[in-house]
């Protein structure tokens, strides 16, 4: 099954560019964020719920993912935290020179 794919709100701060996204059934332990330069990604696995016939089904528990583009100027951290449902990671000022990945904390 293919993630799907994540809205997000992004906005800056002083310190940090923050994306904000939904996440409904899905636990810190499922999320993993990477920082790139030039970019985040997140995603989180897939969960299954309990069978049912549904009447409309338009999105599933987890296999979600996203990519955001940063601009120039942030990628120097990373903390992320999950709460209800939503995800919060930001992206601080600096500059990223490898790869870090992360698990949000859970609120």
């Amino acid at each position: 099954m293919r993630p799907q794919p994540v809205p997000v709100n992004v906005y800056e701060t002083h310190g940090a560019l923050v994306v904000v996204a939904p996440l409904p059934a899905v636990t810190a332990d499922d999320v993993t964020i990477e920082l790139r330069p030039g970019t985040v990604r997140f995603w989180a696995h897939l969960r299954s719920a309990a069978p049912r016939e549904y009447l409309t089904r338009e999105w599933d528990y987890g296999g979600y993912e996203r990519e955001v583009e940063l601009p120039d100027g942030f990628g120097g951290g990373l903390e992320a935290s999950l709460a209800n449902g939503q995800l919060a990671v930001r992206v601080l000022r600096g500059q990223a020179h490898a790869t870090v990945s992360i698990k949000p904390t859970a609120l």
